[in-house]
């Protein structure tokens, strides 16, 4: 993983270099910087392919032609093998595929991409970006006189001076010829959908071990590692993958109570490290401890939006603890979008709840995608989240709801289908497989301390003034006002506040079933 920074149109060699200080931690162990006529490519990388030659920015063509690139291309040796014999490669990095299948194939080629990236490439004075389908990656642009200024994260972006700040859309890419061209978009369920259990159960399984598998390929001698909060996703993902790595190691955080009482998930996350025999990792956490956390993981999560900052707070302490024994670590995300794993979905009809899957996956890069990456960045770890591979997107979107959510044991069981292609193989001990879902902040037992911070900091009437003088904001509750004002500390500039309102204007709690916003800037309710 890395940060990247670059500017189109004007030779601006001291505000890249500016950008670029502000992503160390998206990148520690390399820094690189190229200009090239009136283009220039900024690069802070986090090696994980090609440890030894793997510097950004990529150049061919005696340096007329460049790439630099965010994320990580699971496909990149098939393509390598395909072009090995009319390329030359000077690197073993799969950003070079990127650039050489480029030359070959012009900006289309992005869709021949498996994996999560936001690049760059210049061709002499033509140059393109793009995003990966999903939008794991972050990429962000704006214009300062007509020139255009882009970037891994707001904050690097606010060092540009751009007029507005605007988030690069996934499953995009533009050039200046055609502009943004959609190369993915979620696919709508089918007409013939998946109805037999057994099919659907099958195709689950294979196609989950081998998005977890090909999530594996980085060099040897890059460490990876798990989240494990014992909850059915996390656990799925570790023990799969505990099967193909020895000695994987796990991670579970959470706080104890007044009568220190361990939260659930620290309780489940050990019934499943024992059982997948992972070696397990630790971290409980204090009120204390939540409250000093909370300014950076605002700061560096790039929102104020209270469910995510709510969700974020444990998820620092997870990677914070991870980067500690490993570099890269696979999660759980994706699982509750496209197998109905949300409870209000439950009072959905069945011709509803594929649609509303699609449309919470279409979205998802503004929120847990977001959490994720800015979480781990920050301890320049590389979360992989392999749910979220398109052909488990493609096939989840093809069940039929009616086995997402179903009766067992008499209630009804949300992603009852992705439980049911693992029971009975040994992967899990039932007690998991089958646990109920719980809030990612309740089992870690800290869902209510920001709200109940907010609540004896802000009054009444400081609430609403908060909300007159930010029309702009979406400030919905008191927690919103006091992580807004923690916000705008880190975050002054009106352009990136703009960028916050237009695109990360959701408002998500999934036991509350409230999801509101589009890109546009619209907003609707859902079910409530």
């Amino acid at each position: 993983m890395c940060g990247i920074a670059g500017c189109f149109g004007i030779k601006d060699v001291d505000t890249i270099n500016r950008m670029l200080d502000a992503l160390p931690h998206r990148g520690p162990d390399d820094r690189g910087i190229h200009t090239h006529g009136r283009t220039v490519f900024g690069h802070t990388r986090l090696s994980i392919v090609d440890v030894a030659k793997g510097h950004q920015p990529i150049l061919a063509e005696g340096g007329k032609t460049g790439i630099i690139c965010n994320g990580e291309i699971y496909n990149f040796q098939k393509i390598r093998e395909r072009l090995s014999n009319r390329c030359c490669f000077s690197t073993r990095s799969d950003s070079e595929v990127i650039l050489h299948l480029y030359r070959e194939k012009g900006p289309e080629c992005v869709a021949d991409l498996d994996g999560m990236f936001a690049f760059a490439i210049f061709d002499d004075d033509d140059f393109m970006l793009a995003r990966d389908p999903i939008g794991i990656k972050p990429l962000y642009f704006g214009r300062v006189d007509g020139h255009l200024y882009f970037s891994s994260e707001l904050g690097a972006m606010s060092l540009a001076g751009v007029e507005e700040v605007q988030e690069f859309p996934s499953g995009h890419f533009y050039t200046p010829k055609n502009g943004f061209v959609r190369y993915y978009e979620v696919p709508r369920a089918p007409e013939a959908m998946i109805t037999e259990a057994h099919e659907a159960a099958e195709r689950i399984r294979h196609a989950l071990v081998e998005a977890v598998t090909k999530r594996l390929l980085a060099d040897r001698q890059i460490h990876v590692g798990a989240f494990c909060s014992g909850g059915l996703d996390s656990s799925l993902i570790a023990a799969i993958a505990a099967e193909r790595i020895p000695h994987l190691h796990t991670f579970a955080v959470g706080m104890k109570d007044a009568a220190g009482v361990e939260s659930d998930d620290l309780k489940a996350s050990r019934i499943a490290a024992a059982h997948i025999g992972s070696t397990h990792h630790e971290l409980v956490f204090t009120e204390d401890d939540y409250y000093e956390a909370l300014p950076k993981v605002i700061e560096k999560l790039e929102t104020y939006d209270p469910s995510l900052v709510r969700c974020a707070v444990p998820c620092y302490f997870t990677c914070k603890l991870a980067a500690k024994h490993v570099t890269v670590v696979l999660t759980g995300e994706g699982a509750d979008e496209i197998f109905a794993g949300y409870h209000y979905m439950k009072h959905f009809s069945e011709d509803q709840i594929n649609e509303e899957g699609r449309r919470l996956v279409a979205g998802v890069h503004n929120l847990n995608l977001q959490r994720a990456d800015r979480m781990g960045m920050l301890f320049s770890l590389e979360l992989r989240v392999p749910f979220f591979d398109t052909a488990m997107i493609d096939l989840g979107m093809a069940v039929s709801p009616a086995l997402k959510i179903r009766e067992h044991r008499g209630h009804r069981m949300e992603k009852w289908i992705l439980r049911k292609a693992f029971s009975g193989a040994g992967l899990l001990p039932d007690e998991i497989l089958w646990r109920y879902k719980v809030q990612y902040t309740q089992g870690a037992g800290c869902e209510d301390l920001g709200e109940r911070l907010a609540e004896a900091e802000i009054s009444d009437d400081a609430f609403e003034r908060i909300r007159l003088q930010h029309p702009q904001a979406v400030i919905n509750s008191k927690e919103a006002a006091y992580y807004f004002q923690i916000f705008r500390r880190f975050h002054p500039q009106d352009s990136v506040l703009k960028s916050i309102g237009i695109w990360t204007g959701f408002d998500f709690d999934e036991e509350r079933a409230s999801v509101r916003g589009t890109l546009d800037g619209s907003w609707r309710p859902t079910a409530t």
